[in-house]
């Protein structure tokens, strides 16, 4: 069985919806099958992935969400004989599902936080933490929930790894920095600056993850010259497993890699770059798996570097988290949601 994906991703979009995406169509190579990726928007860091990966992407010559859109979409669909449609992003609504199933497609929807005014997939899926049924009470009677971390899904370079406690240092000191795809708000930026100030003892090292849209680089680069602690950048990380194998402690935000993150059994600090990011981290931050900074705009330096350094030297709240972040994700989420894909 074949997909037709249907996402997009920029320094605005960031690239959170098509990485998940990325797991789903991985899974399905997995099972011997295929993912068309169909995007709107020119992103060229995900098109080199995704062809690396051995996926095909097809351009769009609509406007992003709109009835051309779905023409555009389908047909390919027919041309590829694929019968289920995968779509995830905030600019399809709820006239964009109707207008797909009435081509004859099978829907699967993946959501956040039921921004849509009506749902009319067959599968809508958010695998977030505070997911619930009464989110999508305008729904069709047909139309089936798959709802949170049961349903996480994680890129097949993290299900691969094999799956134990990860050692837990008494004081940590390796800092993996990764704020997505985009970080247009250069929020790394304050938590560059907060590293120079983190009181733990001597051989403090950071690793700072750049997304392929960042537009930031050289702003940093600058400043990570001129840095008394250790920090490296990384741009267009494609190891990020091992690079969390590495870590003791995340900086990250509130997006996708939140469900990596707890997969590896990490200790994080999530900040919130976007509205869709809220719920997680207040909700994650409530149950004690990840401290929670809060809004980018509101967070400070000073406030940054004294939760780091609290944490860096806590070894209990440390493994706590660990503890926590590790029952939430077992890597098996991806595989779960292709059963309910059956052919149609």
């Amino acid at each position: 069985m074949n997909l037709i994906i249907r996402t997009d991703a920029s320094a605005t979009i960031g690239m959170g919806h098509a990485m998940r995406c990325l797991a789903l169509a991985q899974a399905m190579q997995n099972k011997g099958g295929e993912a068309i990726f169909v995007v709107a928007t020119c992103a060229p860091n995900l098109e080199s992935r995704l062809k690396a990966e051995g996926m095909q992407v097809v351009h769009l010559e609509a406007k992003a969400g709109s009835v051309q859109d779905v023409r555009e979409t389908s047909a390919l669909a027919r041309s590829f004989s694929c019968h289920w449609l995968v779509l995830d992003g905030y600019h399809f609504q709820g006239e964009y599902q109707r207008m797909i199933k009435d081509t004859g497609l099978s829907l699967l929807f993946i959501d956040d936080y039921s921004h849509a005014e009506h749902y009319s997939a067959d599968l809508v899926l958010n695998q977030n933490v505070y997911a619930h049924e009464k989110l999508y009470h305008n729904r069709e009677s047909y139309t089936k929930l798959l709802l949170g971390t049961r349903y996480a899904l994680l890129r097949r370079e993290f299900c691969q790894l094999p799956r134990g406690r990860k050692k837990i240092p008494s004081v940590a000191k390796r800092i993996l920095v990764t704020l997505g795809g985009a970080d247009p708000d250069n929020v790394t930026l304050k938590i560059i600056q907060a590293l120079q100030e983190v009181e733990v003892s001597s051989g403090l090292e950071a690793i700072v993850v750049l997304g392929g849209s960042n537009p930031h680089s050289q702003q940093l680069k600058a400043v990570v010259e001129k840095s008394e602690v250790s920090v490296e950048l990384r741009r267009n990380a494609m190891n990020m497993p091992e690079l969390m194998d590495w870590a003791d402690v995340v900086v990250t935000a509130g997006g996708t890699t939140v469900w990596e993150v707890a997969f590896m059994g990490l200790p994080s600090l999530v900040v919130i770059l976007a509205e869709n990011q809220r719920l997680t981290a207040e909700t994650l931050g409530g149950m004690g798996v990840v401290i929670n900074l809060g809004w980018h705009n509101y967070v400070t330096v000073d406030k940054i570097r004294d939760d780091l350094t609290w944490l860096c030297s806590c070894y209990e709240k440390r493994a706590e988290m660990s503890q926590k972040a590790g029952v939430l994700v077992d890597g098996k989420g991806s595989c779960r949601v292709l059963e309910n894909l059956e052919p149609r």
